[in-house]
């Protein structure tokens, strides 16, 4: 019997000495993670700054102008789907930006 006591305490042992170095190093790789978040910020921050700026002028509503005569207005709206999809299609406008424009010309 003090065999077997003796195996499993040493189990236990060798068990919580496992769980604690675990936990230690799940601690410090979430210490490091933290500072390189922190350290990376300031540069996503400017990285983003242009392009929120960019995303506000294109959210900015343009005047509206009067409407043209219905015949004409269904022509003119083919026409500038035609433009945005080409423009999605050389890259200029991404798909959330092709759908956004879509959806305030057929709105």
């Amino acid at each position: 019997m003090p065999g077997l006591l003796r195996g499993v305490a040493r189990t236990a042992v060798v068990a919580g000495t496992a769980t604690a170095v675990s936990n230690r190093v799940s601690r410090r790789q979430a210490g490091r993670w933290a500072q390189q978040d922190y350290a990376q910020q300031p540069q996503y921050d400017q990285q983003q700054a242009p392009q929120q700026a960019y995303a506000q002028q294109q959210e900015a509503p343009a005047p509206a102008a009067p409407p043209p005569p219905a015949a004409d207005e269904m022509t003119e709206k083919i026409d500038q789907l035609k433009q945005l999809a080409d423009l999605k299609a050389q890259g200029v406008l991404t798909e959330e930006e092709f759908a956004e424009q879509k959806r305030r010309l057929l709105g």
